[in-house]
């Protein structure tokens, strides 16, 4: 039987399968989790090993809901619901640790704040700082005060620094952006390095920084690079705007998809390149990606601003 529930801590790694996660991995599957000490503890080989052995296939965060499927020796078999996938019809699959959820769902509410700074603190009535949250995690509004906003959370309620956020009537922005706006929003996470799987603040993967950087701008794509190219419209490559999402193929663009990129402007593009490099700004003239560049689409909608 279906459960919901909700990631109950900053960030949970979604692996593969519930014997995915090695020994040294275990700062990022307990709660509290840990995934700065995490990450600086991992080699560039292990950190390679996360994608050549196919051992992560997403992160969620704090307050993102999940569908349960199954649950075994600690480890819940989920389904996110927000991120598309041709892998399943109901959202992307995979397996977190049992601990890293909290059963139920938050009350549908008028508003929602959406984490807008790279990361924020969780703060409880006391005022104590509790965890440290990522860019783009989504949580009901109980109420606006002067400096902070009350919130509903898997810990019951909470408050988060109003300078750190924005309101929204929806859980995706409702004000929407234009392609420069989603350009601008990926430029706040240069250097940051690249991690397999990624979806936050602590680090992306190539389709995890292009669906992130559209979703804090309205628009909910796919998560994966091949459904993404699958899915928005259609544009030329001559006629690349800042935004647009562009795609990289095996053999010279005629095989499979293996790389997604957000055009910058001037020949040139913003991603999360691979293991062991970090987001930059790259012009396409002379590199490979030239080569492999083989077609381009549009999620963001003209506005009068950058029409």
């Amino acid at each position: 039987m279906t459960t919901k529930a909700l990631i109950a801590v900053p960030v949970s790694t979604v692996w593969t399968s519930k014997y995915s996660a090695r020994d040294l991995d275990s700062p990022a599957v307990s709660n509290p989790v840990q995934i700065n000490e995490w990450l600086d503890s991992l080699t560039h080989e292990s950190r390679l090993a996360l994608c050549d052995e196919n051992r992560i296939q997403s992160q969620a965060l704090f307050g993102q809901e999940v569908l349960v499927m199954e649950e075994e020796d600690g480890w819940s078999h989920v389904i996110i619901p927000d991120q598309a996938t041709s892998k399943d019809d109901q959202g992307y699959p995979g397996w977190v640790p049992s601990d890293q959820l909290s059963l139920g769902e938050l009350p549908q509410k008028d508003t929602y704040a959406i984490v807008t700074s790279k990361f924020t603190n969780l703060i409880n009535e006391e005022n104590e700082v509790e965890l440290a949250l990522s860019f783009q995690t989504i949580l009901p509004v109980v109420k606006e005060h002067d400096h902070v906003i009350e919130v509903m959370t898997p810990l019951g309620t909470r408050f988060l620094k109003q300078k750190d956020v924005i309101i929204s009537t929806t859980k995706v922005n409702d004000q929407k952006g234009s392609g420069q706006d989603i350009v601008n929003s990926g430029r706040t996470f240069l250097d940051l390095p690249y991690l397999w799987g990624g979806m936050s603040s602590y680090g992306f993967d190539c389709s995890g920084f292009s669906y992130t950087m559209c979703k804090a701008n309205g628009y909910l794509i796919p998560r994966d690079a091949n459904d993404q190219a699958k899915a928005g419209k259609e544009v030329a490559l001559d006629q690349l705007e800042p935004g647009d999402l562009l795609f990289f193929a095996y053999e010279e663009g005629k095989g499979s998809i293996h790389h997604v990129g957000i055009y910058h402007g001037d020949g040139k593009m913003i991603h999360s390149p691979n293991t062991g490099k970090t987001i930059e700004t790259l012009s396409l003239k002379g590199t490979y990606y030239e080569k492999e560049l083989c077609m381009a689409r549009r999620y963001w909608e003209e506005t009068e601003e950058s029409s």
